[in-house]
């Protein structure tokens, strides 16, 4: 208790204390005595007071061409994003047409057995039938942040996400187990389809798709569910859900509805002609 009651009682330093007992008796309060030594005081407080003055009014004055600034780039960007989605609507309008014409030309060849074969086949025409509906959705708990890439080829992540590798080889187990058409979130796939990834997004053809992933088979339902389920990319799906929460279920169904893919453009490939196609001169 002594020790905080001296504290208290001596709060300043003892030196401190003397010094500025001197100081007050000599009458030294600080403040210049000199004019000259005033003159310099004042003129250093008038220098700042105008530097502060100064800077404000620059700051008022930029201030509204700042924000006139910010709201031009604002519209800018506003008129830019309505072109872009005007264009992929454009696009998206091209595309149906492409289709919508693909099918007619397929149509008015005849309607042969093998017109309606190289539709279905080349994913250019609807189709239905019974078949396998797999949906597989990101574990529970996955994560939704991190830099977690696909996984490689001889282990998991463990975010519990599906990745654009583990839809490759789902799509593949079920074209290997008879699967005859085949959609992931209603858009349907072709030889010229692609399952990738951008950043945590799963993109077929280019667009993305959003959880839970639902793959729509055609093919002999019962047949094609133990095919898969026994294939070694089953097994995949299956410790994918074992070991890392992914969730997946599979039913067979009676009919299932897979839509035309919007465009199936081919630039390089040419049908051969056989000789006998081709006539004699």
């Amino acid at each position: 208790m002594s020790l905080l009651t001296n504290v208290m009682d001596h709060s300043l330093d003892d030196g401190y204390a003397e010094a500025a007992a001197r100081k007050k008796a000599a009458g030294d309060s600080g403040m210049p005595k000199t004019l000259r030594a005033k003159l310099g005081l004042a003129g250093g407080l008038v220098l700042a007071a105008l530097v502060v003055t100064v800077g404000a009014a620059q700051a008022r004055v930029a201030a509204p061409v700042v924000a006139k600034e910010r709201e031009e780039l604002i519209d800018r960007i506003d008129r830019e994003t309505d072109a872009a989605d005007k264009l992929e609507d454009s696009v998206d309008e091209l595309r149906d047409d492409v289709s919508a014409r693909q099918r007619q030309a397929l149509r008015d060849s005849g309607g042969s057995g093998q017109a309606d074969l190289v539709g279905i086949l080349s994913g250019a025409t609807a189709v239905h039938g019974p078949g396998v509906k797999l949906v597989v959705n990101d574990a529970k708990a996955a994560s939704t942040g991190g830099d977690g890439g696909p996984r490689e080829t001889s282990g998991f992540s463990d975010t519990g996400r599906v990745r654009d590798r583990d839809m490759q080889r789902v799509v593949n187990g079920l074209w290997e187990s008879g699967a005859e058409a085949v959609s992931i979130n209603g858009q349907r796939l072709t030889a010229l389809s692609a399952i990738r990834a951008a950043g945590d997004a799963i993109l077929v053809d280019n667009r993305p798709l959003v959880p839970p992933y639902t793959v729509l088979a055609v093919g002999d339902g019962q047949r094609l569910s133990t095919k898969f389920q026994n294939s070694a990319d089953g097994l995949y799906l299956h410790a994918l859900q074992e070991n890392y929460g992914v969730r997946t279920s599979i039913s067979t169904e009676g009919d299932l509805r897979l839509p035309a893919a919007p465009s199936v453009i081919v630039r390089t490939a040419q049908p051969k002609i056989e000789k006998s196609e081709k006539g004699t001169s």
